[in-house]
């Protein structure tokens, strides 16, 4: 199974009209950080999905690709 992570952030990015810095500052979480996630460089932690998934309001499991089901 392939994790999707950048995919799904960058559309639920794209459907509330946030860029990197705009997530970041509502998040706490690094603009460096998102742009690493977001290239493919780097995987969130597990703290770091379950703010993403809090502020988004969607499953980690959305988030990773396991589940097409917000």
């Amino acid at each position: 199974m392939q994790i999707r992570i950048a995919d799904r952030l960058r559309e639920l990015m794209h459907e509330q009209g946030l860029n990197q810095v705009r997530l970041a500052e509502q998040t706490g979480i690094g603009q460096n950080t998102i742009s690493a996630w977001l290239l493919g460089k780097k995987q969130p932690c597990i703290r770091s999905l379950w703010l993403l998934a809090d502020y988004f309001q969607v499953s980690i499991d959305y988030l990773v690709g396991r589940s097409e089901i917000i």
